[in-house]
């Protein structure tokens, strides 16, 4: 399960020029600004989009006590080492780490890189990369939550990848040190069990 839910998230790095063009996997055009921004070269871009802000405090739990350190960006993942497995992956890979929670189905991964990309474009992206491994990938719900003192996007997505139904719960986070998505995964059947777990997980994001 680990390798079909991975294929979803992989979000490959982008060398940005002045006013590049680039066709992306699914034959759209789009233009690459210098700045790190992108947009459609052949869509209208759609209004800003009202995201709505929880006003609860988000902290790492505490017996989440060992952080796991990005080496791409300034990010970093608190995690009880009692309860979470993880491993660091192949440096040519978007996916940084990856965990697994000890013995369980519950899974997460650390999509990390050096480029700072608007908080709104990072998660249109996420979207359409899970969109062309899961057609049926729609937004459950989006949110501004303040995690650690950031402010970052919490996105809940779901859809079916051959025949698993499944969401994903994710952080998104971008600064002039990078840009991060930290995801938890497993089957839809199993979202109850580890609810707590998975917010858990993605509470211990921390940007030093």
């Amino acid at each position: 399960m680990k390798t079909l839910f991975a294929t979803v998230f992989l979000l490959g790095s982008i060398s940005v020029y002045a006013d590049q063009t680039a066709i992306t996997d699914t034959g759209d055009k789009i233009i690459l600004n210098s700045d790190g921004t992108w947009k459609y070269a052949n869509k209208p871009q759609s209004a800003p989009k009202t995201i709505e802000k929880n006003t609860r405090k988000f902290e790492a739990a505490k017996d989440s006590t060992f952080l796991v350190k990005s080496t791409r960006n300034n990010s970093g993942y608190l995690i009880n080492p009692a309860k979470w497995s993880f491993e660091k992956t192949d440096g040519a890979q978007a996916r940084e780490y990856r965990f697994q929670l000890k013995g369980k189905d519950l899974y997460a991964m650390a999509i990390t890189e050096g480029i700072q990309i608007p908080l709104d474009n990072l998660v249109d992206i996420a979207l359409t990369n899970a969109q062309s491994a899961a057609p049926d990938a729609k937004l459950v719900m989006k949110e501004y939550r303040v995690v650690n003192g950031k402010q970052i996007i919490y996105m809940v997505m779901d859809g079916t990848l051959k025949g698993i139904h499944f969401p994903y719960h994710g952080y998104y986070y971008s600064d002039s040190n990078g840009s991060t998505q930290l995801v938890a995964y497993t089957a839809s059947n199993l979202v109850h069990k580890y609810k707590s777990d998975m917010d858990d997980f993605l509470n211990g994001l921390v940007i030093q």
